[in-house]
């Protein structure tokens, strides 16, 4: 990709701006404009990712404290698409019933959006493919909607360890999604991650 083309859509990752939060599927934006998904396990780094890619502290909120988020919230970007944050699944420290609650709401979203292009899939490089990375994979195949597994907190890890994961989650997932490595605090993979949003969003080839 040529340096115009990452400016042109880093642009663009930057105009985003919040729209609603949905606690129900009838709270969702009637229109179809196209939307990529964030998804990913409670503290796996997904608001800090998000918030990363769009060049911008605190567009999705980012706690110490797992389970943060627990809205579906959308973010509109210029030239007519979105992302949507759902919530993080998996934190045990919370009430069955809520945990339930949770899951029922990012099904209805990811049942009811023929609007949805792509999955971005957050996890964290020290504790990948967990049974709920796996059950949200074979849930993104259902659907026949392409995923990309960032694995963040790289910068966690010796480069030599990033690659071992890497290869470990590659092996795992075969050619089900598109696996690179991603660090919000250093920055890494954040071209790569962008890219691949800018081609199922259309805004480049690919």
């Amino acid at each position: 990709m040529s340096e115009q083309a990452a400016k042109s859509i880093s642009g663009l990752m930057q105009s985003a701006q919040f729209v609603l939060s949905a606690a129900r599927k009838g709270q969702f934006p009637a229109d179809e404009l196209p939307e990529v998904a964030f998804v990913g396990r409670s503290n796996a780094g997904k608001s800090s990712a998000l918030n990363r890619l769009t060049g911008q502290r605190n567009l999705a909120r980012t706690s110490k404290t797992p389970g943060r988020t627990q809205l579906i919230n959308f973010f509109e970007l210029d030239g007519g698409s979105r992302l949507v944050d759902l919530p993080g699944y998996g934190y045990a420290k919370v009430p069955p019933a809520v945990k339930e609650k949770w899951a029922r709401l990012i099904e209805s979203y990811l049942q009811a959006r023929p609007n949805l292009v792509g999955i971005i899939h957050i996890m964290d490089i020290r504790h990948p493919m967990k049974p709920f990375d796996e059950q949200m994979l074979e849930f993104a195949a259902a659907i026949d909607c392409p995923v990309h597994i960032l694995l963040t907190k790289a910068d966690k890890l010796k480069r030599g360890q990033q690659g071992k994961q890497r290869q470990l989650v590659r092996n795992a997932v075969g050619d089900a999604a598109g696996v690179q490595l991603f660090s919000a605090e250093s920055g890494q993979g954040v071209d790569e991650a962008r890219a691949v949003i800018a081609g199922w969003l259309g805004w480049v080839e690919g």
